[in-house]
């Protein structure tokens, strides 16, 4: 099993498998993320994927997830064509990839399910699905079965935005807010493994746990929960103003994930199916 940008989901997908049944490599850049897996007992692959791979450092494994990001800029994923260049597909099996719900663009707070449009709004949403495409061009001629998951914000433990909070950082109104979605990082990982493991194969799955609201709604409530202030509130007009460009980025589309075929086809059963749930698990572990 090899994981390629194993950081916090893929921490989290190694705890899940066996270690009599799975060997786990996670590929990672940086020396401290390194030192993390092998404290973890996961073994590594120290690549910077924008410097290219060697097809030795990535042979020999059966099933394969992605979850490193794109690069910052472009509308092109070229760390996804290094990694499939190098890739050889004799023994890989499965390969699953972490998208994003971006690729669906703004869709005015509409539910969507995996049949809707894709029109990404965003240069985040544009890569994305230039990664989506060339991984299953590769897959399809190589014959190696893939599953992407369209993925939106993430939450857990170590991941809040707390910092923030201190801060006391403004965040756009609630009027003005638009739909957003989350999933816990603990479910998301449990999703990841399913994926691997489902016959259900060369399909795309919504990933949320399907209850959206609002990120001012999100920001709240992590607030309440960590006993801190809520944040002040600015309009629309001054927020384009005073928040960053990754932020306003992600005020830019609305919509509505649907999760049934997650549940349905993965036979999920979400440990965190709302936020309510999933903000009591981050405080109380």
């Amino acid at each position: 099993m090899l994981i390629i940008g194993c950081g916090y989901i893929g921490r989290r997908i190694a705890r899940l498998l066996p270690a009599e049944r799975y060997r786990v490599t996670g590929c990672v850049r940086s020396d401290e993320s390194a030192a993390a897996l092998s404290a973890a007992g996961i073994d590594v692959l120290q690549a910077d994927l924008d410097a290219g791979l060697t097809p030795a450092s990535v042979s020999g494994f059966d099933e394969l997830y992605y979850l490193a990001p794109p690069p910052r800029s472009g509308d092109v994923d070229m760390r996804m064509a290094t990694v499939l260049q190098a890739l050889n597909s004799r023994r890989l099996r499965r390969l699953v990839y972490i998208s994003t719900s971006a690729v669906y663009g703004d869709c005015r707070g509409a539910w969507i399910t995996e049949a809707q449009a894709l029109a990404p709004t965003s240069g985040r949403g544009r890569r994305r699905l230039d990664a989506e495409r060339q991984l299953t061009a590769w897959c399809s001629h190589e014959g190696v079965q893939w599953t992407v998951l369209r993925v939106p914000g993430i939450y857990g433990p170590g991941k809040l935005p707390l910092a923030r909070l201190e801060q006391g950082l403004p965040v756009l109104r609630e009027a003005d807010a638009p739909y957003t979605n989350r999933i816990h990082g603990d479910d998301l990982a449990m999703i990841c493994v399913a994926a691997m493991q489902s016959p259900a194969c060369n399909t795309v799955f919504n990933v949320s746990d399907g209850h959206p609201s609002n990120m001012t709604d999100y920001f709240f409530r992590v607030a309440d929960a960590a006993g801190l202030p809520r944040p002040p509130t600015v309009t629309r007009a001054e927020a384009e103003q005073v928040l960053s460009q990754g932020m306003l980025s992600f005020l830019a589309d609305s919509r509505r994930m649907n999760n049934d075929k997650l549940l349905d086809k993965l036979g999920i059963n979400l440990r965190y199916p709302d936020l309510d749930a999933g903000l009591a698990g981050c405080f109380r572990d």
